[in-house]
């Protein structure tokens, strides 16, 4: 394996919304993959809460619901951006998780990423 993961060809159904982070040269993966250097709390604490829901028997989770609980339990502090967490990177943790945790890897319900992206991402970026 030569260390990339094509995240984007996981099954997906329907639109996603379309947004612009970051400088404005930035494209909203560019944005989110400097966000998530900076701020590595925020994917462990997702994939926590991930595990939590599925070790309870439940299947399906959404990250919307995720990223509305680190919110409300911790104020979350982060940096490199506006927002202490953005919703146009929510589809990108949600991809990264299935990706890296294989407990994980059907919790999430995706749909076509709409914003202009990759073809693949490594999993260190």
């Amino acid at each position: 394996m030569d260390g990339q993961f094509d995240i984007f060809s996981l099954p997906v159904d329907e639109a996603a919304p379309v947004g612009h982070v970051g400088p404005r040269e930035d494209t909203i993966e560019e944005a989110f993959w400097r966000f998530h250097r900076q701020n590595p709390h925020v994917y462990a604490e997702l994939v926590k809460l991930a595990r939590r829901w599925k070790d309870r028997g439940i299947e399906r989770c959404g990250i919307g619901m995720l990223f509305e609980v680190l919110r409300w339990r911790s104020g979350l502090r982060t940096g490199g951006d506006d927002f202490k967490l953005n919703n146009n990177y929510r589809s990108y943790y949600a991809r990264l998780i299935m990706t890296r945790e294989p407990y994980l890897a059907d919790i999430f319900q995706l749909r076509e990423l709409q914003a202009p992206h990759s073809e693949s991402v490594r999993l260190t970026s």
